[in-house]
């Protein structure tokens, strides 16, 4: 499974890396409210949720439905701006006036992404022109609870509003706590945008594709961008362009904006030192092969000392080729390693692969 970017005839000059405050800011209140999802952040949210206003802590708790299980579009509204070449903002408050930009209905459908997108990469009516899919859009809110259900029948009766609000939440968010955060992360964007506009002169936009995460990845010959995650998705460039938008407070998150008639864009965690995960394929790959209740009990012989072919045979029970192809399955998976001594092959567990299959876990799914 994966999203793909097609960007046949794409020129390198209408490829750019810039920081966006409003995004920055979208993941900051994903942070806040998904602090499992992000651990090294949670003494920053922790401080950030014991000093906020009570009176906008509630009015956050009221529209968290836009950041806290998806990642809304209404924090990328530069890539909803006719003709796909414009760019994210220097500050907020320019970014607040590219979301006046947009048109109600790429408003609403941008902000009803939490609850009634049934398609996203590809044109539907929205639910201002089309009465059955403004039906399905309240009964889908309704199911998620009387707060999506109140917010959802606010915007499809007046989105200027709606947006309105969302602008002042926004900007009341600055002057609580993501103006202090934004002046100690945006250094950082900053530099590695320049450090990735430089390996995109230099070494091409492939080299540079890599260095966002191993999750990424071109393809010269067919001119796509992949992007590994579990969900499958595409969209092309066209006469646009493609915006890469570093976080610093985004990892494990990759996320990828495919919105059909908008822009592309891959947000992607700021460099830092990191294990490279897994992809979703190898992650998969490890899972079924752990399910097998004989490799399971092989890994827990292998867990405690290095042993032949022959020894688990015998202890298992099993023949040689029976023990073979299970430990193949193992090693595909990069579970289990083996070396040679002398005219023994001992096979053992690797335990740092298989410690760290809770985390690879966490974070392919919530790439």
């Amino acid at each position: 499974m994966s999203v793909t970017i097609d960007i046949t005839g794409l020129p390198p000059e209408r490829v750019c890396v810039v920081p966006s405050p409003l995004a920055e800011l979208g993941m900051a209140l994903h942070a806040l409210s998904e602090p499992g999802h992000h651990p090294d952040l949670r003494g920053w949210a922790a401080a950030v949720s014991s000093r906020l206003d009570p009176c906008l802590a509630d009015r956050l708790c009221e529209a968290d439905f836009l950041w806290r299980t998806t990642f809304s579009d209404v924090f990328a509204p530069y890539a909803g701006i006719p003709g796909g070449r414009a760019l994210p903002g220097d500050t907020l408050a320019q970014e607040l006036d590219q979301l006046d930009r947009l048109t109600d209905e790429q408003f609403v459908n941008a902000a009803l992404e939490f609850t009634c997108q049934l398609r996203y990469d590809v044109q539907d009516p929205g639910p201002l022109d089309d009465p059955e899919l403004r039906r399905r859009s309240l009964e889908l809110a309704a199911a998620r609870g009387p707060v999506q259900e109140r917010f959802t029948r606010r915007l499809l009766t007046d989105p200027p509003a709606v947006r309105a609000w969302f602008r002042q939440l926004m900007l009341d968010c600055d002057d609580a706590f993501f103006a202090d955060t934004w002046a100690r992360v945006q250094p950082q964007l900053a530099a590695d945008a320049r450090h990735k506009t430089e390996l995109l002169r230099r070494k091409g936009l492939g080299e540079a594709l890599a260095s966002l995460s191993g999750a990424v990845s071109l393809d010269e010959g067919t001119g796509l961008v992949t992007v590994d995650k579990l969900q499958v998705g595409r969209t092309a460039t066209g006469d646009g362009g493609l915006v890469l938008v570093p976080t610093s407070l985004g990892w494990p998150h990759v996320l990828v904006l495919h919105r059909y008639g908008w822009q592309p864009s891959i947000t992607y965690p700021a460099s830092v030192p990191r294990p490279q995960a897994p992809s979703v394929e190898q992650l998969t790959r490890r899972m079924e092969a752990l399910a097998h209740p004989v490799r399971m009990r092989l890994c827990r012989h292998l867990a405690r000392a290095a042993h032949t072919t022959s020894e688990l045979a015998d202890a298992h029970g099993l023949s040689a080729p029976e023990i073979s192809r299970h430990l193949t399955v193992l090693k595909k998976a990069g579970l289990v390693t083996d070396c040679r001594r002398g005219r023994y092959v001992q096979h053992q567990l690797d335990l740092s692969a298989v410690a760290r299959l809770g985390s690879d876990f966490i974070e392919g799914v919530l790439r």
